[in-house]
């Protein structure tokens, strides 16, 4: 596994960057590389069960030369049907080495996620806060033993 221990983060505490937002982005992309093998090739949709953790979807909502859009979630039964949470809209930046969180949902089910603000404020702001929530996911998802497959190449 890749670790990405050298990346340094500002303390959360501290005033929210733009140079610290991009180190941010960066180790979003070193974590999301330990679920998918190969971002620019990943195959959609797809879904990562694991015993210990429920089913995280994925599925790949755009696809440029320089960048690969997707989102990831997972969807949990309730008296209302099925609700994505936390669901969000990840962009992968694969000349950059970045991925950054663009989109959250504004009403999750869990209390501890709705502690994250992602209202809109201050759009530095709002970034840490939907960025610093997918780093910390993508290690919790990493640890729980979540992978996706590359796609199959046609070539093979």
């Amino acid at each position: 596994m890749i670790a990405d221990s050298t990346l340094r983060l500002p303390s959360p505490s501290r005033p929210v960057s733009f140079g610290g937002l991009m180190a941010l982005y960066e180790s979003n992309h070193v974590r999301l590389g330990w679920l998918i093998p190969d971002l620019r090739q990943i195959a959609t949709p797809q879904q990562s069960a694991v015993s210990n953790d429920p089913t995280l979807h994925l599925d790949v909502l755009e696809r440029t030369r320089w960048t690969t859009t997707l989102r990831l979630t997972y969807f949990f039964d309730t008296e209302r049907g099925l609700q994505a949470d936390p669901d969000l809209t990840v962009r992968i930046y694969h000349d950059a080495d970045l991925a950054e969180a663009m989109a959250c949902t504004r009403q999750h089910r869990h209390r501890i996620l709705r502690a994250w603000d992602t209202r809109p404020g201050i759009e530095l702001e709002r970034r840490w806060a939907r960025n610093s929530m997918l780093n910390k996911w993508l290690e919790y998802c990493a640890e729980n033993g979540h992978r996706f497959e590359a796609a199959v190449s046609a070539n093979c």
